[in-house]
């Protein structure tokens, strides 16, 4: 059965402040501005009119339009700190939206901070989404695994695996674990409205493997990931 074509409405987020690398949405990437990666992406999987870029930064606004993308909407100013979730800021955009008259049936979250994700991986999300889904999320394997590696500091100081009776003895044989990897969200309009995204019960995974699960949040990273880039064949 072929896949229902989606509406996205593209939101990729780019604040102007960012304490761990500091202006890293338009920092240089292997020669290429950081949000470029994500523009470009977006571009593949929706027109320029479905595309937002919520920015509060006038030098991130002019990078972003350097590719040929219009950037009409401005983010509010009492929406630029770190301390504001990605819920409100799709809300807002999503507002803008509607009152541009912009139609869309699903909305699509791309993180600058996720460059090595591929068009594959977005279509791969947005063919898995139905309407009776709360969203669909690009997860990798997680590097800790609840029955048998990953643990917890008891009453008495003493530790024990999060889940289950630690009786597993290779990690092979114990269920299976993700971790969102901040690439790609593919959500509901109507759920994000209702209820933040960490209280989606219908949440369906997209998974990546750990080689295109880059997240960029300190300089360490940025340096395993233009290494990788660079490099990879």
């Amino acid at each position: 059965m072929t896949a229902t074509p989606r509406k996205p409405l593209v939101i990729i987020p780019a604040r102007g402040g960012s304490k761990g690398i500091p202006r890293k949405n338009i920092k240089p990437l292997c020669g290429r501005p950081l949000i470029h990666y994500s523009i470009d992406v977006a571009r593949a999987v929706a027109p320029d009119s479905r595309i937002i870029v919520s920015t509060d930064d006038d030098e991130i606004r002019a990078v972003a339009e350097s590719t040929g993308l219009p950037v009409n909407y401005r983010r509010p100013a009492s929406l630029g700190g770190d301390r504001v979730g990605s819920r409100e800021v799709m809300l807002d955009a999503m507002d803008w939206a509607d009152r541009e008259g912009i139609e869309y049936d699903c909305v699509l979250l791309l993180q600058p901070t996720s460059p090595m994700r591929t068009v594959g991986d977005v279509e791969g999300c947005l063919n898995l989404y139905t309407p009776e889904m709360d969203m669909v999320v690009s997860v990798t394997e997680a590097a800790c695994n609840p029955y048998y590696d990953c643990f917890e500091t008891a009453a008495d100081g003493t530790l024990h695996v999060s889940k289950g009776e630690g009786s597993y003895t290779r990690r092979q044989d114990a269920p299976e674990a993700w971790q969102y990897n901040g690439a790609v969200y593919v959500i509901n309009p109507a759920s994000i409205r209702q209820m933040a995204l960490g209280e989606f019960p219908r949440r369906i995974p997209y998974a990546m493997p750990r080689s295109r699960s880059v997240d960029l949040d300190t300089p360490l990273d940025w340096i395993i990931t233009e290494n990788i880039m660079a490099h990879g064949d």
